[in-house]
């Protein structure tokens, strides 16, 4: 190689390297599923972090008071009224930071267990795909999580489902980003791991939902459960989470930017997210502004 290609070859390198390493680090936000009137414009975001709200839920159920799944066609389930196509706009303009997903899934809806359902993998995928660029290009957002947490399908089949339907997405650039929110129950744990082995290479983020350990966990506890889900969503960019609402874990108030601060000085901490902006809201968001100073602070 010539000193000119080894000069203009090591520049490539170097800014390569330079956009790895300066990417600002996430913090993401649930919001909509309670319908406690929240915006996102009360939600303090800090300009110096990419930032994502998630809105919580889409799901392939009809609504009305005996929901019942659709095979693949979703609907909107979040608070709409306030969280609009216009509002979505509106704080993407104000906040150029801020990117916005859908989550689909979910536990309930009417008091009924969310149970991912495919009639077959083929027409499940085609509809999910229609429905969903249909919501995602409507309301203008930039990702997709995933939060199925109940299931009448193998974990192949939902492996299957999920990683073709993310790869469309992907594909046809109606995302940037996908996720998925996995919590550690022996069924959970085997359809999500089943869609890792199979897709990991799509998704993005592995939105770990630590706050459904028990309650009255510790920093120690929390840590050794961090290591154990890198280690089964390997090569993922794992984030630490708590909740806002009576869920279990670890809590911020018990040592959680702790456990963060031991995290990041061993290289481990790749972002936090928290359940939710409608529970948030009575105290002021207080949590939230504290875990985005403290990521911050290490850019």
């Amino acid at each position: 190689m010539s000193n000119l290609k080894l000069f203009f070859t090591l520049i490539i390198l170097h800014v390569h390297a330079t956009q790895i390493f300066s990417q600002p680090i996430l913090f993401s936000e649930y919001i909509g599923a309670n319908f406690a009137n929240v915006r996102f414009s009360d939600v303090p975001i800090n300009p110096n972090l990419q930032f994502h709200f998630i809105l919580s839920f889409a799901i392939d159920f009809t609504s009305g008071p005996s929901p019942k799944p659709t095979n693949g066609k979703f609907n909107v389930f979040w608070d709409a009224e306030n969280l609009s196509p216009t509002q979505v706009l509106s704080i993407k303009r104000q906040h150029p930071n801020v990117k916005v997903a859908l989550s689909i899934g979910g536990d309930t809806v009417s008091d009924k267990a969310v149970n991912f359902t495919a009639f077959s993998i083929d027409s499940w995928v085609s509809n999910a795909v229609s429905s969903l660029t249909s919501v995602i290009k409507q309301y203008h957002l930039d990702g997709i999580d995933i939060d199925y947490e109940h299931f009448h399908a193998t974990p192949d089949i939902f492996a299957e489902c999920i990683g073709r339907l993310v790869k469309s997405l992907k594909q046809n650039r109606v995302i940037s980003f996908a996720s998925i929110a996995p919590y550690d129950d022996g069924d959970v744990q085997r359809h999500y791991m089943a869609l890792w082995r199979s897709y990991a290479r799509v998704f993005d983020y592995v939105n770990f939902q630590f706050y459904a350990y028990d309650k009255g966990t510790t920093v120690g506890q929390f840590l050794s459960h961090f290591n154990a889900q890198l280690f089964n969503y390997q090569g993922g960019k794992v984030l630490v989470s708590f909740s806002t609402d009576s869920s279990g874990g670890l809590k911020p108030e018990s040592g959680f930017f702790t456990a963060c601060e031991r995290l990041r000085s061993q290289r481990k901490l790749n972002g936090i997210f928290v359940w939710s902006a409608d529970n948030s809201k009575a105290n002021g968001f207080r949590y939230e502004r504290e875990a985005q100073a403290l990521l911050a602070k290490g850019q």
